[in-house]
């Protein structure tokens, strides 16, 4: 008699089959860190903000993105995304476009008049914040969302700090500066512009303040001796980007030589051939590799014309022209001065060398310590001195908007238990989401979106803003790009595959669950699942 191919068991029959007692291994359902949100200094649930805004919900996504960051039309133009440098993507086809669909959900949010919630709960204790920069306005909007009553105390006549007296427009437009800001502002913050603080214990105790947070931006340009000429215009970077936001404009001349490597020297030189420079040259002492300036923003500006002397630096400035004296690398990759020298003719010298912070307002208060231009605190943000925090440009760290951001965050969260008499300690940290434990043979190949860039011709004429941002159709496709690391996002590869029904489907939004009596630890569901959610732990004894 001839045998059956196959034995078929009833329908339901394999569940009375209780595997479970095979085990020496079970799966084990985890959420891993994503390596997007352990790189952002905002401390953004980036993957968070994602998966709302992949489906659609953009002011859901941008509520997720805002409780953590309170300026994302501003960052999602001036932040260098580290985010994106970690992605795991990038090792599949290109990163995940993170800061152009958090440029998108900023833009749609001052489009609609999005509003933060209205504060529910007041604390009544009050805190002041000095500088109305993004590590101020940042302190600012958590503390007050936390109900505590701020006012921020600013020098300048407009709020927003190097944003706005350091980054030109055609980089961060001031309409989008002003909305973010105004949102913040809406929430029941106090904004006193034109008031420099001289002496901050005199200030909180004038206020009856309850602690403040210190958020001074690096206003003063370094400044470099340069035997010059009595004639020779010599400006500072700083101050010249700052008279940008006058209405008299400066006026450099034709041929204007830059002085430094960082992102405040290209900004100079743009801004300089907008204003109708025929040439502007950055002088340099080290190589391209060693430049701190971002490669996209260097990119730019050799697009628009901007010129580099490598291995440069200047000995001479005179009315005319500027004397640059040649390097070479030594055996250790260090410029060394060379006797070659070049003539440069130049109507203006800018030194572009750094900046530094007007510590002047911290004279006499006892507890603090200095060091480096810089001022020491503690993991809690405090100072020394008790109830004063500081941040931003003016603790020990890199001077970005989205450092800044974050250090606002964290300080108002330690500012908040420090006002209720206790420490705050965050949530650990999951174990990160690596790409060597995810199945990247699950997702399809979708190159990244590229930002639409201003015609050459009105980059160098106007300012206009030169990158533009994604519309709803490339920010929904690019944000369908994240691989979900390390998150299960209920793609039911594991309740398909397993071969004993031993995945439990909880419904939309809560995932899976094992039954351990049919599991018998095969492994099948981690090998399948696509982002690294599951893995395997020995079995109890």
């Amino acid at each position: 008699m001839d045998k059956p191919f196959a034995i078929t068991l009833d329908p339901g029959s394999s569940l009375a089959n209780k595997t479970g007692a095979w085990r020496t291994n079970r799966p084990l359902y985890v959420d891993r860190l994503p390596p997007c949100n352990h790189a952002c200094p905002a401390g953004e649930n980036i993957q968070g903000w994602l998966y709302q805004a992949e489906s659609g919900n953009y002011e859901a996504a941008w509520r997720v993105l805002t409780g953590d960051n309170p300026l994302p039309a501003i960052m999602g133009r001036v932040c260098y995304h580290p985010c994106e440098t970690a992605c795991n993507r990038g090792q599949l086809d290109e990163s995940v476009g993170i800061n152009s669909v958090e440029r998108f959900l900023g833009d749609e949010a001052l489009k609609k008049h999005w509003k933060f919630s209205p504060v529910k709960d007041e604390s009544g204790k009050r805190v002041l914040v000095v500088g109305a920069g993004p590590s101020g306005l940042s302190a600012a909007y958590h503390l007050r969302r936390l109900g505590h009553g701020v006012k921020i105390v600013e020098a300048g006549p407009l709020a927003g700090g190097m944003m706005r007296f350091g980054i030109p427009k055609y980089r961060l437009p001031r309409d989008v500066l002003d909305g973010e800001v105004q949102r913040i502002l809406d929430m029941g913050v106090e904004l006193e512009l034109n008031c420099k603080v001289t002496n901050i214990l005199e200030t909180i105790d004038a206020g009856s303040f309850d602690a403040a947070f210190l958020a001074v931006g690096a206003h003063i340009g370094k400044r470099a001796y340069i035997p010059a000429g009595s004639s020779a215009r010599i400006l500072d970077a700083v101050s010249f980007l700052r008279s940008m936001e006058g209405e008299d404009r400066p006026k450099l001349g034709r041929r204007v030589v830059v002085y430094g490597g960082g992102n405040t020297a290209l900004d100079v030189a743009r801004t300089a051939k907008r204003l109708g420079a025929e040439e502007a040259i950055i002088v340099y002492r080290r190589t391209r590799e060693k430049m701190p300036a971002h490669d996209s923003e260097l990119e730019e500006a050799l697009q628009e014309g901007v010129l580099v002397k490598w291995l440069s630096t200047i000995r001479h400035a005179s009315e005319s022209t500027i004397v640059v004296q040649k390097m070479v690398l030594d055996e250790t990759g260090f410029p060394q001065p060379t006797d070659e020298y070049e003539a440069l003719e130049a109507d203006s010298l800018v030194l572009a060398l750094g900046q530094d912070v007007d510590l002047s307002l911290l004279e006499g208060v006892p507890g603090l310590e200095i060091k480096d231009g810089t001022v020491q605190v503690a993991p809690n943000m405090m100072t020394g001195h008790a109830g004063i925090f500081a941040g931003g440009d003016m603790v020990p760290a890199e001077r970005t908007v989205t450092v800044g951001v974050g250090h606002g965050k964290k300080a108002a969260r330690h500012i908040d238990a420090w006002l209720h008499g206790r420490a705050y300690v965050p949530a650990p940290k999951h174990e990160l989401a690596t790409f060597d434990k995810m199945n990247p043979w699950y997702y399809s190949d979708a190159s990244k979106t590229v930002r639409p860039v201003l015609e050459l011709a009105r980059r160098t004429s106007t300012f206009d803003e030169v990158v533009s941002g994604l519309d709803e159709t490339n920010a929904l496709f690019e944000a369908r790009r994240c691989l979900s690391c390390g998150n299960c996002f209920e793609c039911d590869n594991c309740y398909g595959v397993c071969p004993d029904n031993a995945v439990i489907k909880l419904g939309p939004g809560n995932r899976f669950e094992f039954n351990f009596d049919y599991c018998k630890g095969c492994g099948i569901c981690v090998s399948e699942c696509p982002c690294g959610a599951i893995k395997m732990v020995p079995e109890a004894s």
